[in-house]
């Protein structure tokens, strides 16, 4: 797959798609259906698959004070399209020239003369243009106009009601539900990032832990968690981590601090994937480092447990 940033002067080689627009925050279910919509008008008219995706969110560039609420990096979501057979990665500048577009401009402007696609899969919610202005019917008629086709996909929801959406994922993610995420996405809810140096209290009692900053990721339940982390190389190590902000020594922001269970190395700087599996307990403070070494092992044998279940 090839990540194409910006639509402006692109060569033909890279325009002439099936597209999926939208944020496609998550990749969950519900959004793989708008992009096999996409794949089957790929496949019936021998198109290139294409995604095209914003970055900032546009949420971020509208509320800029709004509380972390992203579900995945830029580089999750691309790692997430691959599988799908997508061929394109378009990564559309949500800017003030972006943000200030009409609706019009956007489907001739972007769609037609910078992408110049052939086709146009959406949700049945999708908005686009100044002020949200543009629905899927309004795409479709642009589409007349300027020699494209749009698919609309409506709400989809699993055979057991549950919703199938972005906000359901949070929803979920807030409760500590991390089989509801699991089911909406369709695999675990993962955070990655950079291994940075922490305060090392945990070496003093046997428990080093690889410590990532949460950044723009919607704050799921502060508690210990089993998780599962995949390392630069490749290797997937069992772990249980504490996110939160440390009740006995508190810290300013939340941290991910996964303590990777018998793995020994040194993993500063370097990036990691950590799959939240299932919430274990709520941060709790505890009279004294013997007393909180002792839960932290009680928490590893219960994340033991959990995971090879």
């Amino acid at each position: 797959m090839r990540i194409v940033p910006g639509w402006r002067d692109l060569p033909d080689t890279l325009k002439g798609s099936s597209a999926a627009i939208g944020a496609f925050d998550g990749v969950h279910r519900g959004h793989r259906a708008v992009i096999e919509a996409a794949a089957e008008a790929a496949r019936a008219r021998d198109l290139p698959l294409s995604v095209v995706t914003f970055d900032p969110h546009p949420r971020r560039w509208f509320q800029p004070d709004a509380a972390p609420f992203r579900l995945m990096t830029t580089a999750q979501i691309a790692r997430a399209l691959e599988p799908l057979g997508v061929d394109r990665l378009h990564i559309l500048p949500f800017d003030a020239e972006m943000a200030a577009m009409t609706d019009q401009d956007f489907a001739t402007d972007v769609l037609t003369t910078g992408l110049g696609i052939q086709h146009a899969a959406v949700g049945f919610d999708f908005t686009f243009g100044k002020g949200r202005s543009g629905s899927p019917d309004l795409l479709a008629r642009y589409g007349r106009d300027l020699g494209f086709t749009v698919s609309v996909t409506p709400r989809i929801d699993d055979a057991g009601g549950l919703k199938l959406s972005s906000s359901a994922v949070r929803e979920a993610l807030h409760a500590g539900d991390m089989a509801r995420a699991a089911a909406i996405l369709g695999r675990p809810f993962a955070i990655e990032g950079e291994v940075v140096h922490g305060d090392k209290r945990g070496r003093t009692i046997g428990v080093p832990t690889a410590n990532v900053r949460l950044g723009d990721y919607m704050r799921p339940a502060y508690g210990v968690y089993a998780t599962r982390t995949r390392l630069a190389d490749g290797r997937v190590i069992d772990g249980v981590a504490n996110l939160g902000i440390r009740p006995m020594f508190e810290i300013d922001q939340p941290l991910l601090e996964v303590w990777l269970l018998d793995f020994n190395g040194d993993l500063y700087g370097q990036t990691i994937q950590t799959e939240l599996i299932a919430l274990l307990r709520g941060e709790m403070a505890f009279d004294g480092l013997d007393a909180l070494k002792v839960q932290i092992d009680r928490d590893a044998e219960t994340a033991r447990r959990v995971l090879a279940s």
